[in-house]
């Protein structure tokens, strides 16, 4: 199932108790071989450019410091992504060596990504190229002229992804030229087939929706949505607009309220996603072009092909820029890469109107501290739980950020504000207690922390993040220490590479007096993680406990290197002052 975005995000707490909001870390830096050669779906690799280019010294020719200078700053403008700037830098060494086939390609490229319109004009000096065949079928069918779309999409490769790309183009031609048969013809062998037939289904019901053939778009879009399960941003608008138009708000309205128990950051759009879910998510064929190249970026995405993925979204946008779902999966890819400023220009033209809005606000928030500018997030989180006063996603947002802030008292009442807004807590809500009970212990509020725990407990019986902490909560204060191992084991059970709860469940056996069973446990807790100071500290103790002392201040010694806070900092320098007996440093003495 391809997910087009956020439903890779995951929340992840750290030992300290701090939640952050994960999009896809693995994700590589720009490459930009592979990006400036753009030899996309076909076997070629493009040479070095400088190895290659013509602008390079050979005998009898001088060379062009000019055109050097202005590569080399293209280069550096796609690194920082910049197409824009990369473009008008590539475009001037053009100018100046207009036969350099290199110098065209990256040019082209760089168009393409920032839509600039000499894209267009490159493109047909580029016979050879996919991307530029796609441009220019693109201009074709933004002119009318389908059967010319159609022709240049046919001789697209047949091979790799362009098994998923090419025979939805080839349909969309013909749908745009009012073959709306032919178009389901082209489809119907691959909703059979074996790879992707959720997506070659719901292209199919858009086409058939958009031809007026509801029964067969009827059938195309239960074949999509049994095919594709797990909802996402885009299955979701699409079916529920089908499920409204067709005289089914109810199910339109179980369609979007899936989708937010997919990705709940989604839930705050869901109003108006449902108000607007009688509109036509296509209103023409060029739509569907776009919908295309969002449904393989959405596949390059999860195969880790960033730069490949964002250069089906530039097309996509060309066509149509409104496509607010494929702005925000843009964003994801450049704010992973580290470029945030580029993310955020990316969401700025969506428009207030947009039913996504909400979500595009929050997102610009979370990219916006990834960029450290924490108090002009705030400030927006304070704007946008004031015009969604009843989603309790802004202020559980703010208390994470001042929690990771160590600001504790601010962020206990923002999670507090949040869960007010709940209502009837769900199983699903049980980070927000969580999070607020990792606040209150770092207030030493004891009492209010396991009261916290013990809900967010309740909320989600097996969640293996809330096992482990209240059961590190009770070992840490000596008490129902037979209790707390089982909940860590469970969720030792459920999480066992997780080196955070490989510790504390050796550090519950260490306080229990399983001196042997602690030390091995620590020693692979350490192996998972071994920059964690507070583990390494542990496994020191469990040294120490089993009367290995040399052992023991290395750990510690260690665990002094990896930046302790401060009150670690003086618990592990008084033991190398003074180490602790052994039946100390087990918890038993």
């Amino acid at each position: 199932m391809l997910t087009f975005f956020s439903a890779d995000q995951i929340r992840m707490t750290d030992r300290e108790g701090v939640t952050y909001t994960a999009h896809m870390q693995h994700l590589r830096t720009v490459g930009l071989g592979s990006v400036l050669a753009l030899s996309l779906l076909s076997a070629c690799a493009a040479a070095d450019p400088l190895a290659s280019s013509s602008a390079t010294a050979q005998p009898g020719r001088p060379v062009s410091t000019g055109v050097f200078g202005d590569f080399l700053a293209g280069r550096f403008a796609l690194s920082q992504s910049d197409p824009n700037a990369a473009a008008t830098a590539f475009l001037k060494a053009l100018a100046a060596s207009p036969a350099d086939p290199e110098l065209l390609r990256q040019a082209f490229v760089a168009s393409v990504m920032s839509g600039r319109p000499e894209a267009l004009s490159l493109a047909r000096q580029l016979p050879d190229n996919p991307v530029a065949q796609l441009l220019l079928g693109d201009a074709d069918a933004r002119s009318g002229d389908w059967a010319s779309a159609e022709r240049r999409f046919r001789a697209l490769p047949r091979q790799g992804l362009t098994q998923l790309l090419r025979p939805l183009l080839v349909a969309w031609s013909q749908a745009g030229a009012g073959q709306t048969d032919a178009a389901l013809a082209t489809l119907r062998p691959f909703v059979a087939g074996q790879r992707f037939r959720g997506i070659f289904a719901l292209h199919a019901g858009m086409i058939a929706d958009l031809g007026g053939d509801r029964e067969d778009a009827a059938r195309f879009y239960a074949s999509a949505q049994s095919e594709m399960p797990q909802m996402n941003l885009r299955l979701a608008q699409i079916l529920a607009s089908w499920q409204a138009r067709s005289g089914q708000p109810a199910a339109a309205q179980r369609t979007l309220a899936a989708l937010a128990d997919g990705s709940p950051d989604m839930t705050i759009a869901v109003p108006a996603l449902e108000a607007n879910s009688a509109t036509r998510p296509v209103a023409r064929a060029t739509d569907g072009i776009a919908e295309a190249y969002l449904a393989l970026g959405g596949a390059l995405r999860s195969q880790d092909s960033r730069d490949y993925a964002m250069v089906m979204l530039r097309l996509a946008l060309d066509l149509r820029p409104g496509l607010t779902a494929a702005r925000l999966l843009a964003a994801d890819l450049l704010s992973n890469d580290g470029h945030e400023n580029a993310a955020l220009r990316m969401l700025a033209s969506v428009p207030a109107n947009d039913p996504l809005n909400a979500v595009i606000r929050m997102r610009r928030v979370g990219i916006a501290v990834q960029a450290g500018r924490t108090d002009e997030a705030l400030r927006e989180l304070d704007r946008i739980a004031a015009a969604y006063p009843d989603s309790p996603l802004p202020p559980i947002q703010r208390g994470d950020i001042l929690r990771s802030k160590q600001r504790y008292n601010e962020a206990i009442a923002a999670y507090t504000d949040g869960i007010a807004r709940l209502g009837q807590p769900g199983p699903e809500d049980w980070p927000a207690f969580y999070d607020r009970g990792i606040a209150y212990e770092a207030m030493h509020e004891q009492r209010k922390a396991e009261a916290d725990f013990r809900q967010a407990l309740q909320l989600s019986p097996d969640q293996p993040y809330v096992l482990n902490y209240l059961g590190y909560f009770w070992a840490n204060k000596d008490e129902r220490l037979a209790e707390a191992q089982r909940m860590i084991q469970t969720a030792a059970e459920r999480e066992p590479d997780d080196g955070a709860i490989t510790d504390s469940l050796g550090w519950v056996m260490l306080r229990e007096g399983h001196v042997g069973e602690a030390v091995q446990l620590l020693e692979r807790a350490v192996e998972l993680e071994p920059e964690d100071p507070t583990i390494n500290g542990h496994l020191g103790d469990a040294y120490a406990a089993a009367g290995r002392a040399l052992e023991a201040k290395y750990q510690w010694q260690r665990a002094l290197t990896l930046n302790p806070g401060p009150a670690d900092t003086a618990t592990l320098e008084a033991k190398l002052r003074t180490p602790p007996a052994a039946s100390v440093a087990s918890g038993r003495q």
